[in-house]
């Protein structure tokens, strides 16, 4: 039982964070079309929305994440974010060339930053730090 309850935790948080970026994304696809440029390039202000909103959405998944695990969420909450940072890598390896570098990077610090940071504050409102 420990086992499936680990595996709902870890797949809560990552749904949470797949489900309110891509939200997110298709809403300002929709209503600002111009920040994204030529060929895919990511204008401006929609990289640092993206960051913004990425970052948040990553600590609601950390948040979740934190209340289905139920006993011992640290460990659960740093290995979403292990996940997390193996994605990005991934992602980021894809994109090569299509975003600048410093984005990517940006994306792979943020995001495991945030779901570690919605984890923390989870457990504190529980009271266990």
């Amino acid at each position: 039982m420990v086992i499936l309850r680990t595996f709902m935790a870890l797949l809560a948080g990552f749904a949470t964070m797949a489900v309110l970026v891509m939200g997110v994304t298709a809403l300002l696809s929709r209503l600002t079309p111009g920040w994204v440029g030529s060929e895919g390039r990511p204008g401006p202000g929609y990289v640092f929305v993206n960051l913004g909103y990425s970052f948040l959405a990553a600590a609601a998944g950390g948040y979740v994440t934190a209340w289905v695990a139920d006993v011992n969420p640290l460990p659960l909450v740093l290995g979403l974010a292990v996940v997390v940072l193996v994605m990005g890598a991934i992602s980021a390896l894809q994109a090569r060339g299509r975003q600048p570098v410093w984005y990517q990077v940006a994306l792979l610090v943020i995001s495991p930053l945030g779901v570690v940071a919605g984890g923390l504050v989870r457990l504190r409102a529980t009271g266990v730090l």
